[in-house]
C-alpha cells in the first residue's frame, strides 16, 4: 500500500512540474504496453498456453528529463518502471524504478550518470547483435548472458549503485565504462561489478566488445562474460554474428548451473514494407564435465500496423544435450521472452505491442 501512494504521489508530482519544467528543460513520459498469448511444451509438468505479459518487449512506463546548462553542458535523469500488464504486477522484484533509475551531467567530453543502469553487455547484446533485440521467444537471452551474477539473481542485465562514464561519438568510435559499488562494509571487491564496452560503427557495419564481471557477496566467486560480435546492413537484409566466454555467468535460465561455456550466434533481420523477418541459430558450448550444451532454432516476424504499434509472432525451440535434459528436473534451458524465462524447450507466441 505504501509502494502504491508512492508511486502516486511521484506522478502527481511530475504532473504538476511538467508546465513549468518546459520552459527551462524537456520532460519525456513514455512507454511500453505489450501482451500476447505463449503456449509452451516440453516442459517437466507438461505444456502451458497463457496470457502473458511483454514477450517482444518489457512493459514499462519511464520519464526521461534533459535540462539545459549552458555551454553544452545539461543534466539529465530517467526513471523507468516495470509492470506485468496481465496482472498489473509490478516486475524487478517489486521496485519502483526498478527497470532504470540515475541521474547525471553530459557535455562534449561525455556523459557521466549514476544509479541503477544496464549492464555494457546488454547494451551490446540486446541493443545490437541479437536480431530479436532479446525478445520475443528468439530472444538470445535463453541461452547467453546479459551481464551475470554468481549468487543467483538471475541473467542480471543491470547494475546497482553504479557510476557510467560514455564517450562522445567520435570517428564512428565510442566506449563506456561502469563501476558498481558492491557497498560491503571492509571489503570493496565484495559485490562489486566492473564492466565497459568497445564500438564501432560506419555506415552499414557496427562492431561491439563487451565485458562484465561482477563478484559475490564474499568476493570468492566471480562471473565474467565477454561477448564480440556485430552486423552488416547488407542492404536487403542485416546479418548479425557474435561470440561469447563465460566464466560462472548466468543465463535467463538460472536451473542452469553456472558454467565455463562458449556462445556462437548467427541471425538475419530482413525488412519488407511494414514487415521485419528474424531468424537466429546460438549455439552454447559447455566446457565444463556437466557437457550442458544446447543449440536454439528461433525464427520471428512483426508487423508495423502504425508507427507505434505492432503485432507480432515467434517461435523457438531449443535442443538440449542429454547429460543436460538428464541432469535434474528442469535442469535444462528453456525457451522464454523479453520478460519470463520459460518451462519448456518449446514456445511459439503472438501478440501485440504498443509503444507511446
Amino acid at each position: 500500500m505504501k509502494k502504491s501512494f508512492l508511486a502516486l504521489a511521484v506522478l502527481a508530482a511530475f504532473a504538476s512540474i511538467a508546465g513549468s519544467a518546459a520552459a527551462q528543460s524537456s520532460l519525456t513520459i513514455y512507454g511500453v504496453v505489450d501482451a500476447g498469448i505463449d503456449h509452451q511444451t516440453g516442459g517437466v509438468n507438461g505444456a502451458v498456453t497463457k496470457l502473458s505479459s511483454g514477450m517482444q518487449n518489457s512493459n514499462r512506463i519511464g520519464f526521461k528529463g534533459v535540462e539545459d546548462l549552458g555551454g553544452g553542458a545539461s543534466a539529465l535523469f530517467v526513471l523507468e518502471n516495470g509492470f506485468g500488464v496481465d496482472t498489473g504486477s509490478a516486475l524487478q522484484g517489486g521496485a519502483l524504478f526498478g527497470r532504470q533509475a540515475f541521474v547525471g551531467l553530459k557535455s562534449n567530453l561525455g556523459a557521466l550518470t549514476m544509479g541503477r543502469q544496464y549492464t555494457p553487455i546488454f547494451g551490446a547484446l540486446c541493443g545490437e547483435l541479437d536480431p530479436f533485440s532479446c525478445g520475443l521467444a528468439g530472444t538470445a537471452a535463453n541461452l547467453m548472458s546479459q551481464g551475470g551474477t554468481p549468487t543467483g539473481g538471475g541473467n542480471a542485465a543491470r547494475t546497482n549503485n553504479s557510476v557510467k562514464y560514455a564517450t562522445p561519438l567520435v570517428a564512428g568510435f565510442s566506449a563506456d565504462v561502469t563501476y558498481g559499488f558492491g557497498e560491503v562494509a571492509g571489503n570493496t571487491s565484495a559485490a562489486r561489478t566492473v564492466g565497459a564496452q568497445l564500438g564501432y560503427t560506419n555506415g552499414k557495419l557496427t562492431v561491439r566488445l563487451a565485458h562484465n564481471n561482477v563478484n559475490d557477496i564474499t568476493a570468492s566467486t566471480s562471473a565474467k562474460t565477454t561477448v564480440l560480435g556485430g552486423k552488416y546492413n547488407c542492404g536487403a537484409a542485416t546479418v548479425h554474428l557474435a561470440y561469447a566466454i563465460n566464466k560462472g555467468a548466468y543465463t535467463g535460465n538460472t536451473n542452469v548451473p553456472l558454467a565455463d561455456s562458449r556462445d556462437v550466434l548467427l541471425g538475419v533481420s530482413v525488412p519488407f514494407g511494414a514487415s521485419t523477418f528474424l531468424a537466429s541459430y546460438i549455439r552454447k558450448s559447455d566446457k565444463t564435465v556437466a557437457s550442458n550444451d544446447a543449440n536454439q532454432i528461433a525464427l520471428g516476424y512483426t508487423y508495423a500496423l502504425s508507427k507505434r504499434t505492432n503485432v507480432y509472432t515467434s517461435y523457438a525451440r531449443i535442443d538440449n544435450t542429454v547429460a543436460n535434459r538428464a541432469g535434474s528436473a528442469g535442469g535444462f534451458y528453456t525457451v522464454g521472452n523479453a520478460t519470463e524465462g520459460g518451462s519448456g524447450d518449446r514456445a511459439f507466441n503472438v501478440g501485440v505491442r504498443h509503444t507511446f
